[in-house]
C-alpha cells in the first residue's frame, strides 16, 4: 500500500488554484489583524505603513521561494517541510532541523487558536446575553476543542476551505467599516505615537514591528497546501499554486490596510490592542465580529493541524506499523486535540 494515498497531506491531489487562495488566506489572516491599528499607534503613520508594506513584500517573496522549491528536484515533489530539509541538509540532519521548528509553530498556533476561539465566543455570548457572564472562559475553550475533535476527522485539506475565508473577510470588514463610522463622528485632531519618552518610543517601535510581523505568519503550511494540487510536466503544481498565492496576498493586503488605517484614523494613539474593544458599540455589530473571529479560527486550527496529523499518522503507520484505518485516525487526532 502507498501510505501517501491515506495520509492527509497527499490523500487528495485534485485541488484547484482557488483552494490555494482559500488556504493561504485562512493560514495568514488571523485575529492578529485586529492588532494592526495598535501597531500603527506605536509607530505612527509613515513608519507603520512602511512596516506593513515591507512585511507584505518580504513574505510574498519568501512564499514564492517555497512554491518554486516544491518541485525543484526533477521528478520529485517535496510535499512536506521535513522533506525539503532532508533535500537541503541530508536525510537525518535535515529532518531534525526542520521538523521540531515546524511542529512548534503548528502546535503553538493551535493552542492560540483554541484560546482565541473560546474568548471570542465568550464575548459574543456576553454581548448578546449579559446575564450569562458568569460562565467561565474555560468552558468556552473546552467547547471549541470539542468542535475540533469532530472537524479533525476530515480526511484531507480540501474538505475545509470556504467558511473560514469568508469569516476572516467579514470580521476584517466589520472592524474597518465600524472604525470609519466611529471616526466620522469623532476622531483625534492630531496623530502622534503612544510613547512619551525616547525609551518608550523605541520599545513601542519594536513591539509594533513584532505585531505586524506576527500578522504575516502562515508560511508553515505552504508546501503541504501545494501538495494537494495536481502536477504534470505540462502544468506543474507551481502554476496554479502561485496564481492562488497572488490572489491570497491581494486579499491579505487589502484587509490589513483597511483595518490598520481605519482603526488608527478613528482612535489615534488611544486605540486598544484589539480594535474591537475600542469600538464597543453597537453591541450587536461587535458581537457579530467576535462570532466571525470564532468561525475563522475554527478553520485556521484545522489548516495548521493537518500537517501535524500527517506527521503523527505517518509515524504510526510507517514506524509503529499500525494499519491505516478510520479508528486509528479517530484515536490519533482526538488525542492531539485533547
Amino acid at each position: 500500500m502507498d501510505y501517501n494515498d491515506w495520509l492527509p497531506v497527499t490523500a487528495s491531489r485534485e485541488a484547484k488554484w482557488y483552494y490555494s487562495a482559500f488556504h493561504n488566506v485562512t493560514a495568514m489572516v488571523g485575529a492578529g489583524v485586529l492588532g494592526l491599528p495598535f501597531a500603527m499607534s506605536q509607530l505612527g503613520w509613515g513608519p507603520g505603513l512602511v512596516a506593513i508594506m515591507l512585511s507584505w513584500a518580504i513574505t510574498f517573496y519568501s512564499l514564492w521561494q517555497m512554491v518554486e522549491l516544491h518541485e525543484a528536484v526533477p521528478g520529485k515533489r517535496l510535499d512536506r517541510y521535513p522533506e525539503l530539509g532532508q533535500e537541503a541538509f541530508g536525510p537525518r540532519l535535515g529532518y531534525w532541523i526542520v521538523l521540531p521548528q515546524q511542529l512548534l509553530v503548528q502546535i503553538a498556533s493551535d493552542i492560540v487558536y483554541n484560546v482565541t476561539g473560546g474568548k471570542s465566543f465568550k464575548k459574543f455570548i456576553e454581548l448578546l446575553w449579559p446575564n450569562l457572564h458568569h460562565i467561565r472562559q474555560t468552558y468556552y475553550i473546552l467547547g471549541f476543542a470539542a468542535i475540533q475533535v469532530v472537524l479533525s476527522q476530515s480526511p484531507d485539506f480540501n474538505s475545509i476551505k470556504v467558511v473560514s475565508l469568508l469569516a476572516a473577510l467579514i470580521y476584517s470588514m466589520i472592524a474597518s467599516v465600524a472604525s470609519i463610522v466611529k471616526g466620522t463622528q469623532h476622531r483625534p485632531s492630531e496623530y502622534g505615537v503612544r510613547g512619551d519618552t525616547m525609551a518608550a518610543m523605541v520599545f513601542d517601535a519594536f513591539n509594533g514591528i513584532g505585531t505586524i510581523a506576527f500578522a504575516f505568519a502562515g508560511h508553515s503550511v505552504v508546501l503541504e497546501i501545494q501538495a494537494t494540487i495536481p502536477s504534470t510536466p505540462e502544468v506543474p503544481s507551481k502554476k496554479p499554486m502561485w496564481k492562488g498565492v497572488v490572489v491570497a496576498y491581494l486579499i491579505v493586503i487589502v484587509c490589513y490596510l483597511c483595518v490598520a488605517i481605519s482603526g488608527f484614523w478613528a482612535f489615534g494613539d488611544l486605540v486598544e490592542d484589539d480594535v474591537l474593544i475600542s469600538l464597543e458599540r453597537p453591541a450587536w455589530l461587535i458581537a457579530a465580529a467576535n462570532l466571525m473571529v470564532f468561525i475563522h479560527v475554527i478553520g485556521s486550527y484545522q489548516v495548521f493541524a493537518m500537517s501535524v496529523f500527517d506527521t503523527i499518522e505517518s509515524y504510526l503507520v510507517k514506524n509503529l506499523k499500525f494499519t491505516p484505518s478510520t479508528t486509528l485516525r479517530l484515536a490519533a487526532r482526538s488525542t492531539y486535540v485533547g
